[in-house]
């Protein structure tokens, strides 16, 4: 029961999520942190930043790394599964009809609005996930040089990731010296 309880949630996660992995996000964070209680926030922040720096999408591999906590390497394949599935459906079942109908102004007036609203729940994730994340100067300053990093170099976001946790140790150990 564990296992389809894994599958059935990231399911839900997956079904009711459009727009891509960062979309999830605030939705997983809901799921996982707020109703299940199977991780912490600060479990879930790690989930995010470790699933960023990883090869595929962010929100399978936060599901990957739950169903593994949760239950073993068959948990993280039920829990990786429940979340890739409705969206195998969903494109399956576009794909045979999109091809049609993607020329109407209605559907790329569809899709356009869609693009922001996925946009909005970025921001309010980030919102959030901002609040949790910038507790206190240092890690105020660390948000800054990614943020200045980020826009002026283009550099792979496993970089910034690399950089913060570098600048973290460092913080931390200087912390500690005092």
């Amino acid at each position: 029961m564990d296992y389809l309880e894994l599958f059935i949630s990231f399911a839900r996660v997956g079904v009711m999520t459009f727009g891509g992995g960062y979309a999830m996000l605030p939705m997983l964070q809901r799921e996982l942190v707020n109703k299940r209680k199977w991780v912490t926030e600060e479990e879930i922040l790690d989930y995010f930043a470790i699933g960023q720096c990883t090869p595929g999408v962010i929100a399978v591999n936060t599901a990957t790394f739950v169903g593994k906590k949760r239950k073993g390497v068959l948990g993280s394949i039920f829990a990786t599964l429940g979340i890739v599935f409705p969206s195998l459906v969903i494109i399956t079942i576009l794909a045979a009809f999109l091809s049609n109908f993607a020329d109407l102004a209605a559907v790329k007036n569809a899709f356009a609005a869609i693009r922001v609203c996925v946009c909005v729940l970025v921001i309010n994730s980030v919102r959030k996930l901002l609040k949790k994340t910038v507790i206190d100067v240092p890690t105020g300053i660390i948000f800054g040089l990614i943020v200045i990093c980020a826009t002026v170099f283009k550099l792979s976001p496993v970089i910034y990731v690399l950089l913060s946790a570098v600048c973290g140790i460092v913080i931390k150990s200087l912390e500690v010296k005092k």
